[in-house]
Order: structure tokens, then sequence, then C-alpha cells
């Protein structure tokens, strides 16, 4: 079993007006990559000193250095162009949007840069807490796949997974090397399969549910084959701007996702309100898995207390047993730049602090 840690934080950060500025002026020629590099080491020196300060027991750099989550397999890679792909239908409380990941795959893909080695060799010499990179799974290229100008270049959606993880996988063998022993790969591909939209929307592009399910885990799994590195996997529904893309529960993917991923030793799952359904499906979690049980919300304001997601995680443990548990919030705070949710740094804090005091009293 992996090094045993019950509270965790899933990534990104909200990001401090000054970097967003600082990234605009940067972007426009108006700033010296010296003094924006010297911008975004200030930003990371504070979130690190914020989490640590809250009192987790794993910490991350926000994802300040990125635009979004899932750069390394858009931003720096040849073989996308900036085409509109399919419909992502996004939700709320009250309404509906539509997303489209704003390139689309039309040739073989290869890594131009791998973007997390200057985050963890920064990341390792200022934290005194353990360090996780978040990186994104290979599946979520379903989102910019094309029947009409991917299949140029592959065959299926599936032979682009492929490539995509033996991306995925170097950039973690390089991090392995250099010292980080816990990376995590975020996978709204898992979370939101659950939805019935989403779900006919990859049965409609050429994805097959079972498929999916079946070779497509048995991919992703390949991330992880890495000696000596803790590897995690967040099954995230949607994150953007406190908005979310999947409504079910876990009894779909729980049994195909905890016996094909068997070299991912961390499930962070979210369970922060009634779209995540029950705990019965962690029943099926092998005894060798933890789960970080993602019980805070960082969509809204509301702050959670420490009884209610202690009494949760009570609840969530007379399937699994307490000890392979912990808690973190649902997803991060802004899984790209222009998408952060709709809430503030305070209550971030006091949100994370929440994390933080709910394991001290469970554990």
């Amino acid at each position: 079993m992996s090094q045993a840690h019950h509270s965790d934080v899933i990534g990104s950060l909200l990001r401090p007006r000054y970097l967003t500025q600082a990234r605009d002026a940067f972007a426009a020629g108006q700033l010296a990559a010296p003094e924006f590099k010297r911008i975004e080491d200030r930003a990371v020196d504070q979130a690190i000193a914020m989490q640590e300060g809250a009192g987790l027991d794993v910490v991350t750099d926000g994802e300040f250095r990125r635009f979004s989550f899932f750069d390394q397999i858009v931003s720096e890679i040849d073989g996308v162009e900036p085409i509109d792909a399919a419909p992502i239908h996004f939700h709320n409380a009250n309404e509906s949007w539509i997303w489209h990941n704003p390139f689309t795959v039309t040739g073989k893909i290869h890594q131009r840069r791998q973007l997390t080695l200057e985050e963890f060799a920064y990341n390792r010499a200022t934290a005194t807490r353990r360090v996780k990179i978040t990186l994104p799974s290979p599946l979520f290229l379903y989102s910019a796949w094309s029947p009409e100008r991917s299949t140029a270049a592959y065959q299926d959606a599936y032979q682009l997974f492929a490539d995509a993880a033996a991306i995925i996988k170097a950039e973690a063998t390089a991090l392995a090397a250099l010292g980080c022993t816990y990376i995590q790969i975020d996978s709204p591909d898992i979370g939101t399969l659950v939805d019935p939209v989403n779900r006919e929307l990859r049965e409609h592009l050429g994805m097959p549910t079972e498929r999916t399910l079946s070779e497509g885990l048995d991919i992703f799994n390949t991330v992880g084959d890495i000696p000596g590195v803790t590897f995690g996997v967040h099954v995230c529904k949607g994150n953007n701007m406190s908005q979310w893309i999947g409504s079910g529960g876990y009894d779909l993917t729980a049994q195909a996702m905890f016996t094909r991923l068997t070299n991912f030793d961390v499930f962070l799952l979210e369970y922060d309100d009634a779209r995540s359904g029950s705990f019965e499906p962690l029943a099926t979690a092998p005894e060798d898995k933890r789960i970080i049980l993602g019980l805070v919300s960082s969509k809204t304001t509301t702050l959670e207390s420490v009884s209610d997601v202690a009494a949760r995680v009570h609840e969530a443990a007379k399937y699994t047993g307490l000890e392979r548990l912990g808690v973190s919030t649902q997803c991060g705070f802004s899984s790209t730049l222009p998408g952060a949710n709709l809430t503030t740094e305070d209550v971030q804090e006091r949100k994370l602090e929440l994390v933080a005091e709910v394991a001290g009293a469970v554990w």
C-alpha cells in the first residue's frame, strides 16, 4: 500500500489577480521572461505556504505555471490544430452551456516540451510537506477527437489514447528521476462517463462505453507503471466556473476502474453532493487501494462543518474500513485559468483548513 496520508489537495488553486495580470502582460510582450518567472515563483511560494499553514499532508503549486490542467496534451504537442472539437455540456443548478476543446487532433501527436519538471524541481526546494504533481488522463483526448479530422492519423480514438499515454508516462518517468514520489492523473473522462449525455456523445464519436472501460482503462493503466511512485487518479465529473459535466454514481465505473487500474494506489473520488451517488460502490475496491473522499466542495462558498464531513467519512468506512480513507475537496478550485470556481481565496483557504481539521478529528 502507498505511503499513508489522510488529507489531500486535488491540484489547482485560484490564481492571484497579480499572477493573472502578469501572465496577460507576458503574453502581450509587455513583461520580460525573468520578471514573469519571479512573479510566478512568488505565487507558488504563497500557495505552498498557505497549504502547509492549513495543515495538509500533501501540497501542490496550484498549477500556477499552467493555463489548464491538460496543458501537457494540448499546448505542448504537435498533431493538433486550433479547431473547436466536440460539444461538451456543462451544467449548474440553473442553466447549461456548451464547451468545445479549442484544439482538434489532426495528426500524430508528439510532445514538444515536458512542462512539469520545472514545477516539481521548484516545489521540491520550497515545500516541507509531500509534493504532488498532476498530469492529465490520456483518455481526456476524447474531447479533441474528430471522426472527420483525426482518422487521417489514427484508425480510431484508442490508438490516439495509446500515444497520449506514452507522452504522459514519459513525463512521469522524468519526474520520478527528479525524486517525485506522488503523481496524480486527472480523469474527467472516467468521471463523466456515468452521465448519459456525455456517454452518448462519446458513443457517437466512436468510443463504445464497454471498450472504454476495458481497453481504454488498460491503456490508462500503463501510465502508472513506474517503480517508487505513488500514482493517484482523480475521478472528476467536470469543473469550470462552478459548473459540472456529469451526474451519476460510481456503479457503472467502479468495478472496471478498481480492477483494471492496478498500477494506481490512490483513488480521489468526488463525493460533495447527491450527484456522486452512494458509497456502496467503494466496497469493490481492493484492500490495497486507498480512497480519498472529495467531501468538501470547491464550487461553492458554503463552508461545510467538521462534524458533518467526519460523519460522512464514517459512513463510507462501512464499505472500506477507516484506515485506507482520506479526505479532500471534490475537485480543484480553478481547473483552467479562465474557469475559476465561483468562490474566494479566503473561502478556499478555509476549506483546505477544514480538510485538515477533519483528518485530524477522524484519524
